[in-house]
């Protein structure tokens, strides 16, 4: 899953594409509104969809749901850990498709750079529409 983003903000926009988060985000793209305060304060919880820096490419931010935080079992059943502190374990809602914590592990608290709150429409309903 691909994003664009702009920078430096507490709220802002991106762009998120790809079949990772199929069915919740369309394959073809989505307009999302993120905020940057809960990951730096610490209120990334259960069920949130954040954008993450992937472990594997530092250069490309992906976009993952969290499904455990510090403490909680790693909802693995090959793996018989928790989550360690300061970390989170993310996967994508499309398993069959997503690379996330089941392919890397546990990510950093520190590589979570926003927190979705709204789903403002379809990438390409945007696209066909702009004003230049």
């Amino acid at each position: 899953m691909g994003c664009e983003s702009l920078r430096g903000s507490l709220v802002f926009q991106t762009q998120v594409y790809g079949t990772s988060m199929y069915p919740t985000f369309n394959e073809s793209g989505d307009v999302l509104l993120l905020e940057r305060v809960s990951p730096r304060i610490g209120r990334v919880r259960s069920g949130d969809v954040v954008l993450v820096r992937s472990p594997q490419m530092p250069k490309r931010v992906v976009c993952k749901r969290v499904v455990a935080v510090e403490g909680d079992p790693v909802p693995v059943s090959f793996f018989d850990r928790t989550v360690p502190e300061g970390h989170v374990w993310v996967e994508g809602d499309n398993p069959y498709t997503s690379r996330d914590s089941r392919h890397f592990g546990p990510v950093p608290t520190q590589m979570v750079q926003g927190r979705v709150f709204c789903r403002v429409s379809s990438f390409c309903f945007i696209a066909r529409y702009r004003i230049i």
